[in-house]
């Protein structure tokens, strides 16, 4: 086969006689198809040495001007060797090279159409090398188009088709990578990186979900890194709650910023640490002061701080043991006191409470003990003094005279209880002393002392009553009967009583 480039010369032929083409003809099946044949003949030419040659002089393939497409910078080669030949080439020649061309070009467009959409992706700032090479190896595809070295060409072609459709492949990971960089940027506080990175999202694929979230934080990042700065410089003066504060406004515009959220974390640890640590040592000083409600304060403040710290539970079990002790000491004291003034059933309440903090304590058992018998005497005495009349009775006057045999054991004796003595032997005395009362009657009346003897009936006689108050009935058949109260005073001189019964009942 000859080379595509070489001039191809027609074979000349020559028409035979007509008997010849008669006789031919008749052989061939008849002489009625020569004419029209010998027309189409004549068109076919003049196609091929007229119209054919000013089709293929032009680039086709939906009008693409394939010298200027790929470099459109680049000056016209020099006419080469083959150019000149295939002034002067043959039709055939120029149908050959006219296919081989437009093969070319349809992978050329192919190659176009792709690299105006990775343009307008951007590519040559995210593909680097890779779509260098590309362009180069199409360029190089230019440069033999240019030399009519169609085959060739189209090869170089496909070749950059190719890298471009592997560079096409890397679409998804470019905008991943993009993202990440817009992440780590975020993270970095580089707002023109983050803006960078972004800008080429939008350019790859301004329809991808995590853009206008990224967007969003981009814009929140210069206030944000505002915060983290003024967060920093609180925290290097000691001020961490500032520095909490100023870290939580930053989380607050961006909760999904890692270093914020971090540094926020580390912060309220640190600040959490620092605030109880000092609640703790308020309370202690509180505690060495006996201050237990501050202490009490303090410590509950550490607790909340720190829900699990075995130390702020320590220290208020040390709390509670401090401040039961000095409520002993203080009720101990106290119950002394109370004793001492002869207080008694204030002191067996006192030693009461002491009690129900702690059995255990030996003062305040004994201490109730003690006071509750003194009260109890206190309140006889009391009650036997205030109600003297009550002596009267033998049995009261019996049970205060065994009570008083008691109190005299009792040493040191108070002043209360020295005069209660002293009050309670006058009243004994008093109301054991008989004293002499003359009674009268009719001997007809029948009558009774109560609580004393029964008279009967009399004329007149005589009783030795102790000191009180006395009722004396008179009661007598067909009479109504009468009752009469009297007291007696150990001072004696009482009046006769007079007993009749004087109403007669109808």
């Amino acid at each position: 086969m000859s080379d595509h480039n070489e001039q191809l010369e027609p074979t000349p032929f020559e028409l035979a006689p007509a008997d010849e083409q008669t006789t031919q003809s008749e052989h061939r099946g008849g002489p009625r198809w020569i004419l029209p044949a010998l027309a189409g003949l004549a068109i076919l030419a003049l196609l091929v040495f007229f119209w054919l040659p000013q089709q293929v002089s032009e680039p086709q393939d939906r009008g693409v001007n394939t010298d200027e497409a790929m470099s459109p910078s680049t000056p016209a080669a020099p006419q080469s060797p083959a150019d000149a030949l295939a002034e002067d080439a043959s039709p055939w020649s120029e149908a050959q090279a006219a296919r081989l061309r437009k093969e070319a070009q349809e992978v050329l467009q192919d190659l176009l159409d792709l690299q105006f959409t990775l343009e307008e992706s951007a590519a040559e700032r995210w593909a680097g090398e890779q779509w260098a090479d590309a362009v180069s190896t199409a360029k190089a595809g230019d440069e033999l188009y240019r030399q009519r070295r169609y085959v060739e060409a189209k090869e170089e072609y496909a070749s950059g088709l190719q890298q471009m459709r592997e560079v096409e492949a890397r679409l998804p990971a470019a905008v991943e990578e993009q993202l990440e960089m817009a992440r780590a940027a975020l993270e970095a506080g580089q707002v023109q990186d983050v803006n960078s990175a972004l800008e080429l999202v939008t350019l790859i694929a301004p329809e991808n979900a995590e853009l206008a979230d990224l967007r969003q934080r981009a814009d929140s990042l210069p206030s944000l890194i505002k915060h983290l700065q003024e967060a920093t410089a609180a925290e290097a003066r000691g001020e961490l709650n500032e520095a909490e504060e100023s870290l939580r406004q930053a989380v607050a515009l961006d909760p999904q910023h890692q270093r914020a959220a971090s540094e926020l974390e580390r912060v309220s640890i640190a600040n959490t640490e620092q605030r109880f640590n000092a609640a703790m040592s308020s309370g202690y000083l509180a505690l060495d002061e006996q201050d237990f409600t501050e202490a009490s304060a303090q410590f509950s403040s550490a607790q909340s701080l720190k829900p699990n710290s075995a130390e702020a539970s320590s220290a208020l079990q040390e709390l509670q043991v401090a401040r039961q002790a000095a409520q002993l000491v203080a009720i101990k004291t106290q119950g002394a006191k109370l004793e001492s003034n002869e207080q008694w059933q204030a002191a067996a309440d006192a030693y009461q409470r002491a009690v129900k903090l702690d059995s255990s304590v030996l003062f305040a058992s004994e201490g109730l003990k003690r006071s509750q018998a003194r009260a109890r005497l206190d309140q006889q005495f009391r009650k036997a003094i205030e109600q003297p009349e009550r002596l009267a009775d033998v049995a009261v006057a019996d049970a205060t005279a065994s009570l008083l045999e008691q109190a005299r054991k009792i040493s040191p004796r108070g002043p209360v209880l020295a005069k209660q003595v002293n009050t309670l032997e006058q009243l004994l005395e008093q109301y054991n002393t008989l004293v002499p009362v003359n009674f009268r009657s009719d001997g007809e009346t029948e009558v009774i002392v109560y609580k004393v003897a029964r008279l009967g009936r009399f004329q007149e006689t005589t009783l030795t009553l102790r000191p009180g108050s006395y009722r004396v009935r008179g009661s007598r058949r067909g009479y109504r009967d009468v009752l009469h109260t009297f007291t007696v005073s150990h001072e004696g001189d009482v009046p006769a009583i007079t007993v009749t019964c004087t109403e007669r009942i109808l």
